[in-house]
Parts: C-alpha cells; sequence; structure tokens
C-alpha cells in the first residue's frame, strides 16, 4: 500500500469576470431603484405673513396704474387708457425719471393676464421700481 502525504487538490476555479459583471447589474439596479433627494425640497421654508403691510420710504410719489376688473382695464391718474397708451406713458415717464416706481392697484377679481401685462410693460420701461397696493384682512384683530 501506497499512502501519499500529498493529495493533489484541484484549486476553485473563480470567474472574476462574472463576478464583475454581476456586480455592474446589483449596482445598477440600486442606482436605478434609490430616491434621490433633490436639493430644493431639502430646505423647507415657512414665509412670514403679514396681517399689516408696512410701507416703504419713498422719497417721490409713485406713478400709480389700477387694474379693474372689467373693461377698460387700465386706468393711469384715474383716467381710462389703453395698453398701448399705458406703455407709452410708462417708457416717457421712465426716461425723465430713471428711479421712477410704479405702484399697480389692481382688483383682487383682475384677471391676471392684465395683471402681467401691466408687470411686462413696466419692465420693458425699465422703471426703478415695481409696487403692489394690498388691502388689510377684515375680521379678528392682530
Amino acid at each position: 500500500m501506497h499512502f501519499s502525504s500529498h493529495k493533489r487538490r484541484n484549486t476553485p476555479s473563480v470567474i472574476i469576470v462574472s463576478l464583475i459583471d454581476v456586480l455592474l447589474v446589483v449596482l445598477i439596479f440600486l442606482m436605478v431603484t434609490t430616491t434621490l433627494k433633490r436639493a430644493d425640497t431639502v430646505l423647507k421654508l415657512t414665509l412670514p405673513q403679514s396681517k399689516i403691510a408696512q410701507p416703504g420710504s419713498q422719497n417721490a410719489k409713485p406713478l400709480i396704474i389700477t387694474i379693474a376688473s372689467n373693461a377698460p382695464y387700465f386706468f393711469l391718474a384715474d383716467q381710462p387708457v389703453t395698453y398701448a397708451t399705458l406703455q407709452a406713458q410708462l417708457e416717457s415717464a421712465a426716461q425723465r425719471d430713471p428711479q421712477l416706481k410704479v405702484a399697480i392697484r389692481a382688483d383682487k377679481n383682475a384677471p391676471f393676464g392684465e395683471v402681467t401685462r401691466v408687470i411686462d410693460a413696466a419692465k420693458l420701461a425699465q422703471v426703478g421700481g415695481l409696487d403692489f397696493f394690498t388691502d388689510k384682512p377684515q375680521g379678528r384683530g392682530p
């Protein structure tokens, strides 16, 4: 009898390429199924509300544009005007005074599109500032 102390062992064959393929598939699966947090949802803000609006300091009287809820929509110094006339008046006033302040007084039922048109006209005329009139809320006191 012949006993040998050395047994020849076969080394297990591990195919590295197949393991890398499997790991890549798992990695891609995890990347696709993981939900990512967006930067704008990380910071939650509660903006303050004002029950009493405080007027800012104004050196010059602003140009007041009133927007009604029905036609004619635009009023400049209590005179009804068309949109084209309003644009021309804003441009000429802004050329005379580059620091011109415009205040918009819009009815709460005024069409939002008309308010947007006035804001666009003021920006195109390059006025110095744009403000809005508001009312105090009715009901309970502060």
